[in-house]
């Protein structure tokens, strides 16, 4: 195995949106960089379960299954 093939495996502070924050190991950086995270499991609708609903803002959905309805069976 060739030496110094694999990166630096250190500690970094994860930022939670909320505030809440925890540390684990990353490539990430440098030893003790924090990252702050923008969506995350707490708040994002994937993990959440999110109750939000396709709107048909300006006829968008509209227009795309008039375009490619026909390619799909039924």
């Amino acid at each position: 195995m060739k030496a110094d093939t694999h990166p630096d495996y250190h500690f970094i502070t994860v930022t939670l949106t909320n505030g809440t924050t925890y540390q684990t190991r990353s490539t990430y950086g440098k030893e003790g960089d924090v990252l702050n995270l923008d969506i995350d499991p707490s708040t994002h609708p994937a993990w959440t379960g999110g109750n939000q609903q396709m709107l048909d803002r300006g006829g968008r959905v509209s227009r795309f299954n008039n375009k490619f309805g026909g390619f799909i069976k039924k």
